[in-house]
């Protein structure tokens, strides 16, 4: 692979990974809000953030495409297709690691270390899903099948070798 197609395959799968952490913070910090202001224990906090965080990320994908008039029964399986492994992957590892950081979860909602923590773990989470999002993306899978549906096939300049 070139230099421009590997540019440009690190540009889509940069958005990609971006797209899918956008709404998957979105949930994530709604649910770690909503299940700490209310002295929910760990694992009902991080089983509601993680139903929002699919749901949110999900749905920043769905929104566009019901918008460009794709029917409802399609824009659920590209959805699915295009986000699921990223979200389990930042899911599994912001989780883990707003678990594993001492006193991050009982910190409270006006705490630097709740909010630095989890800063921490969804800026990890991004490093952890970017290489699957481009493995993905390489292989016409992922979010390729949104771009692709999108754009009619257009990789802004990256072509799949051996698709």
């Amino acid at each position: 692979m070139d230099a421009k197609n590997r540019s440009s395959l690190n540009r889509l799968a940069f958005s990609a990974t971006a797209h899918c952490l956008t709404g998957c913070a979105i949930g994530e910090v709604l649910g770690m809000v909503i299940g700490t202001a209310l002295g929910w224990d760990n694992v009902a906090t991080i089983a509601l953030a993680v139903v929002l965080a699919f749901f949110f990320g999900y749905s920043f994908t769905m929104v566009p495409l019901l918008r460009g008039g794709v029917a409802l029964t399609s824009a659920i399986p590209l959805a699915f297709a295009s986000d699921t492994l990223s979200i389990t992957i930042m899911e599994i590892v912001d989780n883990l690691i707003m678990v594993v950081i001492p006193g991050a979860m009982d910190a409270g909602l006006l705490s630097f270390l709740f909010w630095g923590s989890l800063a921490v773990a969804l800026v990890v989470a991004f490093v952890a899903a970017f290489p699957v999002n481009r493995w993905l993306i390489a292989r016409g899978k992922g979010h390729a099948v949104v771009h692709e549906y999108h754009h009619g096939g257009d990789h802004g300049g990256y072509e799949r070798h051996g698709h």
